[in-house]
């Protein structure tokens, strides 16, 4: 692959990772293990099978480990920088911060969060639609422990439904942007993913979505976590290529030798 092929991503790594305490007390959620392997570790290793050789980790909690461990990306074959703000800026505030990195067509994910999506596609899709946002979305079932009575206004029921189960698109925290949505940006102040969806909707602008039918799961609590990890040892190749001259091509690199390993 040739240098002008090189593809960019932000991944926010800063969470305190609230809801997995107390570990995150003394780990930063992205080095969370899922097996042997902090999870920012493996979401690094797919994104560089996939061609994402020049990364800027948005760091702030514990963000000393988070350098320690990975410092320039040379064990993990791609070049890392790192941002952190003064104050909190929310999800895409800090992109203002990285105006004079972002290339044409970035990557924009969550560090704390494990998936078969394959970012190259991911990538192709959003550069077709034109959009200024792509978002990664996937179905989610809920499940109802209830019966659930229907009524009509005059509060006869209408009908009954034992324990149903509903479908919504939910998003990933995986997103491609192009340069043009900085303008939807304001500076210096905190601004999510929310606020710039509903900006951008507010302006009529069009947003894309990708849909990954595949495995996700964030690692938002307990129950999240241990989910990946019986996925990851049941299912590693789907999650981490193994063939290194695949990888030697994607970031044009000598062979290295991955850190990650199986649970077994």
């Amino acid at each position: 692959m040739m240098n002008g092929d090189r593809k960019f991503a932000v991944v926010l790594a800063g969470g305190r990772g609230s809801r997995l305490k107390p570990y995150t007390h003394v780990l930063p959620k992205p080095l969370m293990p899922v097996c042997d392997a902090p999870i920012l570790e493996v979401v690094i290793n797919q994104l560089r099978d996939h061609g994402f050789c020049d990364l800027t980790l948005a760091v702030n909690h514990l963000e000393g480990l988070v350098r320690s461990y990975f410092g320039d990306g040379g064990e993990q074959g791609v070049a890392i920088n790192y941002s952190k703000e003064d104050r909190p800026l929310g999800t895409v505030g800090p992109l203002r911060l990285l105006a004079d990195r972002l290339p044409e067509s970035f990557l924009v994910m969550n560090g704390d969060l494990l998936t078969d999506i394959s970012f190259s596609q991911f990538y192709e899709a959003h550069t077709r639609s034109k959009c200024v946002l792509t978002v990664g979305t996937f179905t989610r079932e809920h499940l109802i422990a209830d019966g659930v009575i229907d009524t009509d206004e005059a509060g006869l029921v209408t009908g009954f439904r034992e324990k149903p189960r509903y479908e919504t698109l939910v998003s990933m925290g995986v997103y491609m942007m192009s340069r043009d949505v900085l303008n939807h940006i304001p500076e210096d102040r905190p601004f999510g993913m929310d606020d710039l969806i509903l900006r951008l909707l507010e302006h009529n602008i069009p947003i894309n979505t990708f849909h990954h039918r595949g495995e996700w799961y964030d690692i938002g609590c307990p129950e999240d976590l241990e989910n990946a990890n019986i996925a990851f040892a049941e299912r590693r190749p789907k999650f981490i290529r193994q063939e290194q001259d695949t990888l030697v091509n994607a970031c044009g690199v000598e062979p290295w030798e991955t850190n990650v390993e199986s649970c077994g």
